[in-house]
């Protein structure tokens, strides 16, 4: 096996070329016009560095916010432009608006959208070189999959779908009484063809989806092994998953589970829930203290979209299975469970027209802060859900009351990371995410939900 794989790039490594050269490129290009067109507004100096300090924190602020870092989004041209729009608009103003570490304003206020101008162009530079040199198939990661058929059609779905450059190219099947391979659209290989398959398809990594006992012969273990030895990347499946999607394969996991999911030190740190209660009372206030602010518009759009009571409440399961009473804003019609406790479904008849944009601005969450204020729930974590479907779903879906151990949350991984949700399957998605969240709870994380958050509000996502 002489040929080497073809060069590929990590996720994390996409991301911080992209962060590292928008970065650059912005700082390269204001210092061009900085010379060029004798441009003084913005110096690149060792007395203004706190200068280009602030200019690279509301850059990088904003281009999270705005989604400059998430893949898939990042591969599409038309969808770049205008999150670099909204990224460059944002930063420009706040830049401004903060004079005592910026730039005082220029007297030729034609500087500002030169300002403007450089950024903006030096951003949708580099992403359309992104775009056309580094996203394209060269540079995919090809991986070969070895397991059964359904392991193999969740991988093949699941992470062709979280990364555009990562490429299933076919599988080894090991569960040998399957009598089909369910469709799956992939070449589908020998286990004696392993080495001139890695030579051909210019393979990166091989992912095992099969433990021995489930159909890895000895033949196969001894092949993998060999690979091993000369450093070639072999990964678990479940290691696999958990990096590309981030969340937990539950549905793939033994009884053992506890030897796949060590819990985050954070979770029985002091320090950092002291901290985190203490932030949790600091946002909740300033959170019912906008709600008091605005609440004659929402009391007005009551009466005119819903007519009926403004606020209502529901039970909710809590940390360690209690139950507590949670607030919202009203956004259904009155008889919207007539016929029992039901999921809400996406563009749900049974919300009014005031109610869908309650919900879409995250509005119709205000009241919780009340509950995050006394202790019932925090800012981050899984979101409550009602008994009756904690019941259900804890029958059908492992390990669902282990999102339980924390409190649940305002926002949380799996609303910024999954889909609307109606049915197990959505349940499945967002309990993976909850794990996840719980497995890798700390600070970094904590803050990536907050900046997602407010992408999701920003952009009228919510449901």
């Amino acid at each position: 096996m002489s040929k080497k794989p073809l060069f590929h790039l990590e996720i994390s490594e996409r991301k911080l070329l992209l962060r590292l050269f928008d970065n650059l490129g912005i700082l390269i290009t204001l210092a061009l016009v900085g010379v060029i067109f004798q441009f003084d507004y913005f110096r690149i100096d060792e007395n203004y560095w706190i200068w280009t300090g602030l200019l690279l924190l509301y850059l990088n602020l904003f281009a999270s916010i705005f989604e400059l870092y998430n893949l898939q989004r990042a591969a599409r041209f038309d969808i770049v432009v205008k999150n670099v729009l909204l990224t460059t608009t944002a930063t420009v103003i706040f830049y401004i608006l903060t004079p005592y570490f910026s730039p005082s304003l220029p007297e030729n206020r034609l500087q500002i959208l030169f300002f403007f101008i450089s950024i903006a162009g030096a951003l949708l530079l580099w992403r359309f070189a992104y775009i056309n040199l580094i996203s394209t198939p060269r540079f995919n990661k090809r991986i070969l999959v070895v397991g059964d058929s359904f392991d193999i059609k969740l991988i093949a779905s699941s992470l062709q779908k979280t990364d555009p450059n990562f490429v299933v190219v076919g599988y080894i099947n090991t569960d040998y009484s399957a009598k089909n391979d369910f469709d799956l659209k992939l070449q589908r290989f020998k286990v004696e063809e392993l080495d001139k398959i890695i030579y051909e398809h210019h393979i990166n990594e091989i992912v095992v989806a099969s433990s021995y006992q489930k159909g890895i012969t000895y033949s196969l273990y001894s092949q993998l092994t060999k690979l091993l030895k000369t450093g070639f990347p072999i990964k678990d499946y479940t290691q696999v998953y958990e990096d590309i999607t981030q969340r937990i394969p539950v549905q793939n996991v033994d009884e053992d589970f506890y030897r796949y999911f060590p819990f985050s030190r954070n979770n029985q740190n002091q320090l950092y829930n002291i901290a985190y209660r203490f932030l949790d009372i600091i946002v909740s206030v300033f959170g019912i203290l906008l709600g008091i602010i605005i609440s004659p518009l929402i009391i007005l759009g009551n009466l005119l979209g819903n007519r009926g009571k403004l606020l209502y409440k529901q039970k909710r399961v809590g940390k360690n299975g209690c139950k507590f009473q949670i607030y919202k804003l009203r956004t259904m019609t009155k008889d919207a469970e007539l016929y029992g406790p039901q999921y809400a479904q996406k563009n749900d008849l049974r919300v009014t027209k005031f109610g869908k944009f309650l919900r879409r601005t995250r509005i119709d969450e205000i009241p919780q802060f009340y509950n995050i204020l006394i202790g019932e729930m925090s800012l981050i974590g899984p979101r409550p859900e009602r008994p009756v479907f904690v019941k259900e779903l804890s029958e059908i879906i492992p390990f669902y009351e282990i999102r339980h151990i924390i409190k649940p949350g305002l926002t949380g991984w799996a609303q910024v990371m999954a889909n609307y949700g109606n049915c197990h399957d959505d349940s499945l998605e967002k309990l993976q995410y909850d794990l996840y969240y719980i497995k890798h709870r700390g600070l970094f994380l904590d803050l990536t939900i907050i900046l997602k958050t407010l992408s999701t509000v920003l952009f009228f996502r919510g449901q």
